[in-house]
Protein backbone atom coordinates (compact mmCIF):
# COMPACT_ATOMS: atom_id res chain seq x y z
CA UNK A 1 0.00 0.00 0.00
CA UNK A 2 1.35 3.59 -1.14
CA UNK A 3 1.82 6.47 1.60
CA UNK A 4 2.30 9.92 0.82
CA UNK A 5 4.27 11.94 3.76
CA UNK A 6 3.61 15.78 4.02
CA UNK A 7 6.63 17.41 6.67
CA UNK A 8 5.73 20.67 7.12
CA UNK A 9 7.83 23.22 9.33
CA UNK A 10 10.93 22.76 10.89
CA UNK A 11 14.00 20.40 10.80
CA UNK A 12 12.85 18.84 14.18
CA UNK A 13 9.74 17.75 12.64
CA UNK A 14 11.57 16.45 9.50
CA UNK A 15 13.05 13.98 12.11
CA UNK A 16 9.40 12.89 13.91
CA UNK A 17 8.58 12.38 10.14
CA UNK A 18 11.41 10.07 9.25
CA UNK A 19 10.98 7.90 12.38
CA UNK A 20 7.42 7.30 10.70
CA UNK A 21 8.42 6.27 7.53
CA UNK A 22 10.86 3.99 8.93
CA UNK A 23 8.55 2.23 11.34
CA UNK A 24 5.86 2.41 7.84
CA UNK A 25 8.71 0.79 6.05
CA UNK A 26 9.47 -1.67 8.43
CA UNK A 27 6.03 -2.73 8.05
CA UNK A 28 6.16 -3.09 3.62
CA UNK A 29 4.37 0.06 3.01
CA UNK A 30 5.65 2.07 -0.35
CA UNK A 31 6.41 5.51 -0.10
CA UNK A 32 5.61 7.98 -2.91
CA UNK A 33 5.70 11.47 -3.95
CA UNK A 34 2.67 11.92 -6.12
CA UNK A 35 -0.54 12.51 -3.99
CA UNK A 36 -2.63 10.92 -7.08
CA UNK A 37 -0.61 7.45 -6.34
CA UNK A 38 -1.28 7.37 -2.38
CA UNK A 39 -3.73 5.32 -0.58
CA UNK A 40 -2.22 6.64 2.86
CA UNK A 41 -1.62 10.32 3.11
CA UNK A 42 0.24 11.64 6.38
CA UNK A 43 0.60 15.26 6.97
CA UNK A 44 2.92 16.17 9.55
CA UNK A 45 1.82 19.52 11.10
CA UNK A 46 3.59 22.81 11.86
CA UNK A 47 1.71 25.99 13.74
CA UNK A 48 4.71 27.87 15.43
CA UNK A 49 3.42 31.42 13.55
CA UNK A 50 0.32 32.46 11.91
CA UNK A 51 1.51 31.53 8.22
CA UNK A 52 2.76 27.86 9.50
CA UNK A 53 -0.42 27.32 11.00
CA UNK A 54 -2.22 28.50 7.79
CA UNK A 55 0.10 26.12 5.57
CA UNK A 56 -1.08 23.04 7.49
CA UNK A 57 -4.46 23.90 7.79
CA UNK A 58 -4.61 24.83 3.95
CA UNK A 59 -2.70 20.89 3.35
CA UNK A 60 -4.94 19.68 5.40
CA UNK A 61 -8.01 20.71 3.54
CA UNK A 62 -6.96 20.33 -0.08
CA UNK A 63 -6.14 16.30 0.58
CA UNK A 64 -9.50 15.76 2.77
CA UNK A 65 -10.56 17.08 -1.14
CA UNK A 66 -8.91 13.62 -2.41
CA UNK A 67 -10.51 11.90 1.02
CA UNK A 68 -13.88 13.10 -0.35
CA UNK A 69 -13.38 11.73 -4.10
CA UNK A 70 -12.79 8.45 -2.72
CA UNK A 71 -9.45 8.32 -4.18
CA UNK A 72 -7.69 7.90 -0.49
CA UNK A 73 -8.49 5.22 1.94
CA UNK A 74 -6.84 7.16 4.77
CA UNK A 75 -5.89 10.80 5.99
CA UNK A 76 -3.77 11.04 9.48
CA UNK A 77 -2.82 14.52 10.85
CA UNK A 78 0.58 14.60 13.03
CA UNK A 79 2.88 17.04 14.45
CA UNK A 80 2.47 21.03 16.53
CA UNK A 81 -1.20 21.47 15.22
CA UNK A 82 -2.47 18.46 15.82
CA UNK A 83 -1.44 18.55 19.37
CA UNK A 84 -2.80 22.28 19.53
CA UNK A 85 -5.84 21.64 17.82
CA UNK A 86 -6.98 17.99 17.68
CA UNK A 87 -10.36 18.65 18.64
CA UNK A 88 -11.03 21.39 16.08
CA UNK A 89 -9.72 19.46 13.49
CA UNK A 90 -11.64 16.39 14.35
CA UNK A 91 -14.92 18.50 14.58
CA UNK A 92 -14.60 20.65 11.44
CA UNK A 93 -12.50 18.60 8.87
CA UNK A 94 -14.39 14.82 9.16
CA UNK A 95 -12.50 13.66 6.56
CA UNK A 96 -9.22 13.22 8.92
CA UNK A 97 -9.23 10.10 9.98
CA UNK A 98 -6.61 10.18 12.75
CA UNK A 99 -4.76 12.80 14.82
CA UNK A 100 -1.62 12.08 16.23
CA UNK A 101 -0.41 14.66 19.25
CA UNK A 102 3.95 15.91 19.18
CA UNK A 103 4.76 12.94 21.37
CA UNK A 104 2.80 10.36 19.67
CA UNK A 105 4.23 9.43 16.27
CA UNK A 106 5.32 6.25 17.69
CA UNK A 107 1.92 5.32 17.96
CA UNK A 108 1.62 6.05 13.57
CA UNK A 109 1.29 2.08 12.75
CA UNK A 110 -1.56 1.68 15.39
CA UNK A 111 -3.10 4.74 13.73
CA UNK A 112 -2.84 3.15 10.42
CA UNK A 113 -4.55 0.03 11.59
CA UNK A 114 -7.19 2.06 12.61
CA UNK A 115 -8.28 4.01 9.65
CA UNK A 116 -7.95 1.69 7.33
CA UNK A 117 -10.59 -0.03 9.34
CA UNK A 118 -12.78 2.96 8.76
CA UNK A 119 -12.10 3.98 12.91
CA UNK A 120 -11.11 7.68 14.37
CA UNK A 121 -8.25 7.27 15.94
CA UNK A 122 -6.98 10.20 18.67
CA UNK A 123 -3.84 9.53 20.54
CA UNK A 124 -2.11 12.70 22.82
CA UNK A 125 0.24 11.21 24.93
CA UNK A 126 1.54 13.05 28.09
CA UNK A 127 3.49 15.83 26.68
CA UNK A 128 6.78 15.81 28.22
CA UNK A 129 7.04 11.43 27.26
CA UNK A 130 10.00 11.01 24.95
CA UNK A 131 8.75 8.20 22.73
CA UNK A 132 11.55 5.51 21.95
CA UNK A 133 11.65 3.71 18.59
CA UNK A 134 13.22 1.01 17.46
CA UNK A 135 13.01 0.81 13.16
CA UNK A 136 15.50 2.89 11.73
CA UNK A 137 14.86 6.41 10.43
CA UNK A 138 14.49 6.80 6.79
CA UNK A 139 16.67 9.62 5.81
CA UNK A 140 14.95 12.09 3.51
CA UNK A 141 17.71 14.80 2.77
CA UNK A 142 19.57 13.09 -0.06
CA UNK A 143 21.15 10.52 2.80
CA UNK A 144 25.02 12.37 3.24
CA UNK A 145 23.83 14.94 5.95
CA UNK A 146 21.11 13.97 8.41
CA UNK A 147 19.35 15.91 11.17
CA UNK A 148 20.52 14.26 14.74
CA UNK A 149 17.48 15.74 17.33
CA UNK A 150 19.25 15.37 20.45
CA UNK A 151 16.64 17.13 22.99
CA UNK A 152 12.66 18.14 22.72
CA UNK A 153 10.30 20.92 24.51
CA UNK A 154 11.93 23.72 26.33
CA UNK A 155 11.77 25.82 29.48
CA UNK A 156 12.17 28.87 28.32
CA UNK A 157 8.84 30.74 27.83
CA UNK A 158 9.21 33.42 25.97
CA UNK A 159 7.01 35.72 25.58
CA UNK A 160 6.35 35.42 22.00
CA UNK A 161 6.02 31.41 21.70
CA UNK A 162 3.96 28.69 21.74
CA UNK A 163 6.90 25.81 21.74
CA UNK A 164 6.22 24.92 25.60
CA UNK A 165 2.56 24.25 25.26
CA UNK A 166 2.91 22.25 22.56
CA UNK A 167 6.08 20.15 22.82
CA UNK A 168 6.24 20.06 26.79
CA UNK A 169 9.32 20.98 28.98
CA UNK A 170 13.01 20.10 27.75
CA UNK A 171 14.12 17.02 27.95
CA UNK A 172 17.06 15.59 26.74
CA UNK A 173 17.54 12.15 24.73
CA UNK A 174 20.27 9.74 26.63
CA UNK A 175 23.55 10.14 25.26
CA UNK A 176 23.78 6.42 24.50
CA UNK A 177 20.39 6.41 22.34
CA UNK A 178 22.26 9.60 20.38
CA UNK A 179 25.16 7.70 19.80
CA UNK A 180 23.48 4.80 18.46
CA UNK A 181 21.53 6.54 15.71
CA UNK A 182 24.38 8.32 15.11
CA UNK A 183 26.26 5.06 13.65
CA UNK A 184 23.20 4.24 12.30
CA UNK A 185 22.82 7.39 10.01
CA UNK A 186 26.65 6.99 9.55
CA UNK A 187 26.00 3.29 8.22
CA UNK A 188 23.84 4.66 5.97
CA UNK A 189 26.00 6.80 4.54
CA UNK A 190 25.38 10.01 6.30
CA UNK A 191 28.45 12.20 6.36
CA UNK A 192 27.46 15.38 8.15
CA UNK A 193 25.67 15.45 11.32
CA UNK A 194 23.07 18.55 12.68
CA UNK A 195 22.27 18.71 15.79
CA UNK A 196 19.34 20.31 16.19
CA UNK A 197 16.76 20.65 19.33
CA UNK A 198 14.51 23.75 20.91
CA UNK A 199 17.80 24.27 22.42
CA UNK A 200 20.61 22.28 21.62
CA UNK A 201 23.05 24.24 24.47
CA UNK A 202 20.82 23.25 27.36
CA UNK A 203 21.58 19.21 26.24
CA UNK A 204 22.12 17.27 29.06
CA UNK A 205 21.09 19.58 32.30
CA UNK A 206 18.09 17.33 32.94
CA UNK A 207 20.07 14.25 33.11
CA UNK A 208 23.31 14.80 33.55
CA UNK A 209 23.07 17.24 36.33
CA UNK A 210 25.37 19.60 34.10
CA UNK A 211 25.12 21.17 30.45
CA UNK A 212 26.95 18.16 28.46
CA UNK A 213 26.70 19.24 24.86
CA UNK A 214 30.39 19.27 24.71
CA UNK A 215 30.79 15.44 25.95
CA UNK A 216 28.30 14.42 23.37
CA UNK A 217 29.98 16.14 20.86
CA UNK A 218 33.12 14.48 21.98
CA UNK A 219 31.62 10.97 21.27
CA UNK A 220 30.10 11.47 17.92
CA UNK A 221 33.37 12.83 16.87
CA UNK A 222 34.21 8.71 17.77
CA UNK A 223 31.86 7.64 14.34
CA UNK A 224 33.78 6.83 11.64
CA UNK A 225 32.26 8.26 8.40
CA UNK A 226 31.04 11.42 9.81
CA UNK A 227 33.50 14.01 8.47
CA UNK A 228 31.68 16.92 10.01
CA UNK A 229 29.10 17.94 12.82
CA UNK A 230 27.04 21.11 12.73
CA UNK A 231 25.17 22.93 15.62
CA UNK A 232 22.21 24.96 15.44
CA UNK A 233 19.97 26.87 17.73
CA UNK A 234 22.61 27.39 20.69
CA UNK A 235 21.36 30.25 23.00
CA UNK A 236 24.24 32.68 23.75
CA UNK A 237 23.44 32.69 27.59
CA UNK A 238 23.77 28.60 27.55
CA UNK A 239 26.86 28.57 25.72
CA UNK A 240 30.19 27.47 27.59
CA UNK A 241 33.84 27.32 28.04
CA UNK A 242 33.64 23.63 27.43
CA UNK A 243 31.55 23.91 24.26
CA UNK A 244 34.20 26.44 23.15
CA UNK A 245 37.08 24.46 23.94
CA UNK A 246 35.42 21.48 22.26
CA UNK A 247 35.24 23.32 19.10
CA UNK A 248 38.79 24.36 18.70
CA UNK A 249 39.75 20.62 19.52
CA UNK A 250 37.85 18.39 17.36
CA UNK A 251 38.01 18.80 13.44
CA UNK A 252 34.99 17.54 12.90
CA UNK A 253 32.70 20.16 14.65
CA UNK A 254 32.26 22.90 11.75
CA UNK A 255 33.21 26.64 12.99
CA UNK A 256 29.83 27.34 12.64
CA UNK A 257 27.08 28.43 15.37
CA UNK A 258 23.35 29.40 14.87
CA UNK A 259 22.79 32.11 18.18
CA UNK A 260 19.04 33.24 17.74
CA UNK A 261 18.95 36.77 19.65
CA UNK A 262 15.51 37.57 18.56
CA UNK A 263 16.58 41.47 18.78
CA UNK A 264 19.18 43.56 20.55
CA UNK A 265 17.26 46.45 22.66
CA UNK A 266 17.05 45.71 26.48
CA UNK A 267 13.62 46.66 26.56
CA UNK A 268 12.48 44.62 24.32
CA UNK A 269 14.28 41.57 25.06
CA UNK A 270 13.09 41.88 28.64
CA UNK A 271 9.62 42.32 27.37
CA UNK A 272 10.80 39.13 24.99
CA UNK A 273 11.54 37.27 28.18
CA UNK A 274 14.82 36.72 26.94
CA UNK A 275 17.62 36.10 29.17
CA UNK A 276 20.30 38.45 27.79
CA UNK A 277 21.31 41.60 27.67
CA UNK A 278 22.76 43.41 24.65
CA UNK A 279 25.95 43.97 26.32
CA UNK A 280 26.17 40.02 27.00
CA UNK A 281 25.27 39.43 23.04
CA UNK A 282 28.33 41.62 22.26
CA UNK A 283 30.06 39.85 24.66
CA UNK A 284 29.32 36.27 23.75
CA UNK A 285 29.89 37.03 20.61
CA UNK A 286 33.20 39.02 20.39
CA UNK A 287 34.35 36.01 22.53
CA UNK A 288 33.55 33.32 19.86
CA UNK A 289 34.88 35.22 17.46
CA UNK A 290 38.46 36.09 19.51
CA UNK A 291 38.68 32.14 20.53
CA UNK A 292 37.35 30.54 17.10
CA UNK A 293 38.80 33.44 14.27
CA UNK A 294 37.11 31.83 11.76
CA UNK A 295 34.00 30.70 12.89
CA UNK A 296 30.77 32.01 10.91
CA UNK A 297 27.50 32.92 13.02
CA UNK A 298 24.29 32.68 12.17
CA UNK A 299 21.84 34.56 13.75
CA UNK A 300 17.64 34.97 13.84
CA UNK A 301 15.62 38.50 14.80
CA UNK A 302 11.92 39.23 15.23
CA UNK A 303 10.95 42.66 14.05
CA UNK A 304 7.65 44.52 15.27
CA UNK A 305 7.74 43.41 18.57
CA UNK A 306 4.45 44.67 20.56
CA UNK A 307 5.53 47.91 21.75
CA UNK A 308 9.16 48.03 19.46
CA UNK A 309 9.68 51.84 18.70
CA UNK A 310 11.30 53.18 16.04
CA UNK A 311 14.87 53.93 18.14
CA UNK A 312 14.73 50.32 19.34
CA UNK A 313 14.22 49.83 15.97
CA UNK A 314 17.18 51.75 15.03
CA UNK A 315 19.38 49.79 18.13
CA UNK A 316 18.77 46.80 16.56
CA UNK A 317 19.70 47.91 12.98
CA UNK A 318 22.85 49.42 14.50
CA UNK A 319 23.89 46.20 16.40
CA UNK A 320 23.29 44.37 13.17
CA UNK A 321 25.80 47.45 11.55
CA UNK A 322 28.30 46.48 13.98
CA UNK A 323 28.25 42.98 14.83
CA UNK A 324 28.23 41.75 10.42
CA UNK A 325 26.60 38.48 11.40
CA UNK A 326 27.72 36.46 8.61
CA UNK A 327 24.49 34.63 7.95
CA UNK A 328 20.96 36.73 9.41
CA UNK A 329 17.35 36.01 8.75
CA UNK A 330 14.17 38.12 10.25
CA UNK A 331 11.11 37.30 10.74
CA UNK A 332 8.35 39.59 11.65
CA UNK A 333 6.56 39.13 14.65
CA UNK A 334 3.46 36.99 14.43
CA UNK A 335 0.99 37.34 17.43
CA UNK A 336 0.79 33.41 18.73
CA UNK A 337 -2.77 32.73 21.32
CA UNK A 338 -2.04 31.58 24.03
CA UNK A 339 1.14 33.48 24.47
CA UNK A 340 1.41 36.78 26.80
CA UNK A 341 3.08 38.45 24.28
CA UNK A 342 -0.48 38.61 21.90
CA UNK A 343 -2.46 40.60 24.85
CA UNK A 344 0.80 42.69 25.12
CA UNK A 345 -0.65 46.66 24.41
CA UNK A 346 1.04 48.77 21.60
CA UNK A 347 1.03 45.79 18.62
CA UNK A 348 2.11 47.06 15.58
CA UNK A 349 0.91 47.42 12.24
CA UNK A 350 1.74 44.39 9.64
CA UNK A 351 3.29 47.16 6.75
CA UNK A 352 5.41 49.01 9.94
CA UNK A 353 6.86 45.13 10.44
CA UNK A 354 7.39 44.28 6.92
CA UNK A 355 8.97 47.83 6.65
CA UNK A 356 11.69 47.25 9.02
CA UNK A 357 12.21 43.52 8.40
CA UNK A 358 12.99 45.32 4.98
CA UNK A 359 15.09 47.44 6.20
CA UNK A 360 16.85 45.00 8.37
CA UNK A 361 17.52 42.59 5.13
CA UNK A 362 18.86 45.30 2.79
CA UNK A 363 21.28 45.84 5.99
CA UNK A 364 22.74 42.37 5.93
CA UNK A 365 22.58 42.22 2.48
CA UNK A 366 25.42 44.58 1.64
CA UNK A 367 27.35 42.83 5.36
CA UNK A 368 26.60 39.29 3.12
CA UNK A 369 27.44 40.60 -0.40
CA UNK A 370 31.04 41.95 1.03
CA UNK A 371 31.62 38.69 3.23
CA UNK A 372 31.33 36.53 -0.31
CA UNK A 373 33.73 39.10 -2.36
CA UNK A 374 36.56 38.67 1.06
CA UNK A 375 36.48 34.74 -0.10
CA UNK A 376 37.41 35.23 -3.64
CA UNK A 377 41.10 33.78 -3.47
CA UNK A 378 40.40 31.38 -1.02
CA UNK A 379 40.42 27.77 -0.65
CA UNK A 380 37.58 25.75 0.84
CA UNK A 381 36.35 22.36 1.42
CA UNK A 382 32.84 21.51 -0.13
CA UNK A 383 30.89 18.97 0.16
CA UNK A 384 29.22 18.32 -3.18
CA UNK A 385 25.45 18.63 -3.01
CA UNK A 386 24.34 17.38 -6.66
CA UNK A 387 25.07 18.06 -10.42
CA UNK A 388 23.49 20.96 -12.44
CA UNK A 389 21.88 19.53 -15.43
CA UNK A 390 23.75 19.80 -18.68
CA UNK A 391 26.76 21.42 -17.25
CA UNK A 392 30.37 20.27 -16.19
CA UNK A 393 29.00 21.70 -12.59
CA UNK A 394 28.11 21.17 -9.33
CA UNK A 395 26.90 22.81 -6.51
CA UNK A 396 27.77 22.35 -2.89
CA UNK A 397 28.60 23.75 0.42
CA UNK A 398 31.29 25.08 2.68
CA UNK A 399 31.35 24.84 6.51
CA UNK A 400 29.81 28.18 6.31
CA UNK A 401 26.50 26.94 5.16
CA UNK A 402 23.58 25.05 6.49
CA UNK A 403 21.29 23.10 3.87
CA UNK A 404 18.02 25.07 3.00
CA UNK A 405 19.13 28.17 5.06
CA UNK A 406 22.30 29.13 3.62
CA UNK A 407 24.35 29.99 0.71
CA UNK A 408 26.03 27.63 -1.78
CA UNK A 409 28.94 27.47 -3.95
CA UNK A 410 28.62 26.21 -7.36
CA UNK A 411 31.68 24.19 -8.33
CA UNK A 412 33.32 24.07 -12.23
CA UNK A 413 34.80 20.71 -12.72
CA UNK A 414 35.42 17.64 -15.67
CA UNK A 415 36.08 15.36 -12.92
CA UNK A 416 33.14 13.58 -11.72
CA UNK A 417 31.70 13.71 -8.83
CA UNK A 418 28.88 12.26 -6.20
CA UNK A 419 26.57 13.89 -3.57
CA UNK A 420 28.05 13.64 -0.39
CA UNK A 421 32.00 13.58 -1.70
CA UNK A 422 34.19 16.44 -0.24
CA UNK A 423 36.76 18.78 -3.04
CA UNK A 424 39.29 21.05 -2.28
CA UNK A 425 37.96 24.25 -4.42
CA UNK A 426 39.43 27.48 -5.24
CA UNK A 427 36.82 30.96 -4.20
CA UNK A 428 36.55 32.43 -7.64
CA UNK A 429 33.75 34.58 -7.51
CA UNK A 430 30.85 35.95 -5.93
CA UNK A 431 26.73 35.97 -6.85
CA UNK A 432 25.44 37.91 -3.98
CA UNK A 433 24.65 35.23 -0.95
CA UNK A 434 26.95 32.31 -3.25
CA UNK A 435 29.65 31.39 -4.27
CA UNK A 436 31.73 30.34 -7.68
CA UNK A 437 34.76 27.82 -7.84
CA UNK A 438 36.77 25.13 -9.27
CA UNK A 439 38.47 22.17 -8.58
CA UNK A 440 41.81 22.57 -6.92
Amino acid sequence: MNILFVSLGCDKNLVDTEVMLGMLASRGYQMVEDESEADIIVINTCCFIHDAKEESIQTILEMSELKKEGRLKALIVTGCLAQRYQQEIIDEIPEVDAVLGTTSYDKILDAVDEALEGHHYLKMTDIDALPTVDSKRLVTTGGHFAYLKIAEGCDKHCTYCIIPKIRGNFRSVPMEQLVREAEELAEQGVKELILVAQETTLYGKDLYGEKSLHKLLKELCKIAGIRWIRVLYCYPEEITDELIQVMKEESKICHYLDLPIQHASDGILKRMGRRTSKAQLIEIIEKLRREIPDITLRTTLITGFPGETEEQHEELMDFVDQMEFDRLGVFTYSPEEDTPAATMPDQIEESVKEDRQAELMELQQDIAFEQAEDMIGREVLVMIEGKIADENAYVGRTYKDAPNVDGLIFVNTDEELMSGDFARVKVTGALEYDLIGEIV
